[in-house]
């Protein structure tokens, strides 16, 4: 079986490392230089998305901005999933708040801003605070602007006119701000039958806007059953197949959309060493019609990422439960290099396991962990 990824990043090379024992042949398409690649080893192996596509089986995506015209022509080869719709709703937020609408599931209120009159208009009916959100090409909190106070108005639409000139595509969607408890994110998967199998909530933690650790482990089963249920509505009304996740914000027991990834996510890295069957595999199960695997969690476990470092204290590989992931990358600042994942038979030996490795890692490197590791309580 041969799946083309159009991606080349390190979601690729995981499916890729996950697709080998099953025999699954992973290619991947670089939308930018036009190159089909080795995800593990950038080899090139050819070029040109028309010899890409008649060369695979199955064609599925590991990010949502993709150009369109690649997007329609992988549609049209009949061999695309989870589909063009899915990852253009992952990839527009005007799409994706549509789609939240259409299946009935609840996220922040909203507006659409094209002009000052749509931000004024947005301001007034809305309320403050804010939170404005480029429609495209948005991520890791990149494209978003905040408002707290009316004396910062016309300072932050002149910042959001700047950027709305510079592309005539662009839009903004602006919500109100939450006031959330925690975030949390499920990662699931469907067949093309329609069955759907789901992985235990995930408590996400941010530096910067970007995510720095996830943590897996027995959640409170109402919130879990409220996550798979606003997952099993977004799945089928998309027709989805493959891995989908969802990003919430829980309100005093209440679980809102704050935004879904078509595709293996990040917050679903543990599942390598914390579930018997993790997302990667599980994605590829679904897109070549496989049986779904198990997604119960096997032990805690949780996930740290490694954010502009290229190498890590060779100490941290002493440490019981730990395993470590390269992406293969050249070194840049904020750059995702790779991720460590750390598991135990219980919360509280997994709570002393990452004091341990706390103490090996260069703060400077890994900010906020001591926080982070004050956090996990029964």
């Amino acid at each position: 079986m041969k799946v083309l990824v159009l991606g080349a990043g390190q979601l690729a090379r995981m499916m890729a490392l996950a697709g080998a024992p099953l025999n699954i042949a992973i290619s991947a398409y670089d939308v930018n230089s036009d190159a089909v690649v080795h995800p593990l080893t950038q080899q090139q192996l050819g070029s040109g998305l028309a010899n890409a596509i008649a060369d695979a089986d199955v064609i599925t995506a590991e990010f949502e901005h993709i150009p369109l015209p690649i997007l329609e022509q992988c549609q049209q080869s009949g061999k695309f999933l989870p589909g063009s719709d899915a990852i253009q709703a992952g990839g527009d937020r005007r799409l994706e708040k549509a789609l939240l609408t259409r299946c009935g599931v609840a996220s922040a209120s909203y507006s659409v801003i094209n002009n000052e009159a749509d931000f004024k208009q947005a301001v007034s009916s809305l309320g403050l605070p804010l939170i404005f959100k480029s429609a495209l090409a948005g991520y890791d909190g990149k494209g978003q602007w905040r408002l707290k106070e009316p004396t910062q108005a016309a300072a932050v639409w002149q910042q959001m006119a700047d950027f709305l000139a510079a592309d005539s595509k662009q839009a903004i969607v602006v919500e109100q701000f939450i006031s959330f408890n925690r975030e949390l994110s499920l990662v699931g998967v469907r067949a093309a039958s329609g069955e759907v199998k789901v992985y235990p909530l995930t408590e996400n933690h941010h530096v910067n806007g970007v995510l720095s650790v996830s943590l897996a482990r027995q959640v409170n089963e109402q919130l879990q059953q409220q996550a798979e249920q606003k997952f099993a509505a977004i799945a089928n009304g998309l027709n989805y197949v493959g891995v989908l996740a969802i990003e919430f914000f829980e309100v005093n027991g209440n679980l809102l959309v704050n935004e879904i990834a078509p595709r293996v996510h990040n917050s679903g890295h543990w599942t390598q060493q914390g579930a018997d069957v993790c997302q990667f595999e599980n994605h590829l199960r679904a897109v070549t019609g496989m049986p779904l695997g198990n997604t119960e969690l096997l032990r805690p476990t949780l996930m740290i990422n490694i954010l502009g470092e290229d190498s890590a204290p060779a100490a941290i590989l002493s440490l019981a439960g730990l395993h470590i992931h390269w992406y293969g990358k050249a070194k840049r600042p904020g750059r995702k290099m790779g991720h460590i994942n750390l598991s135990a038979n219980s919360l509280a030996e997994l709570k002393a396991r990452f004091a341990k490795l706390i103490d090996l890692l260069p703060a400077v490197a890994f900010p906020e962990l001591e926080q982070m590791l004050g956090q996990i309580s029964d």
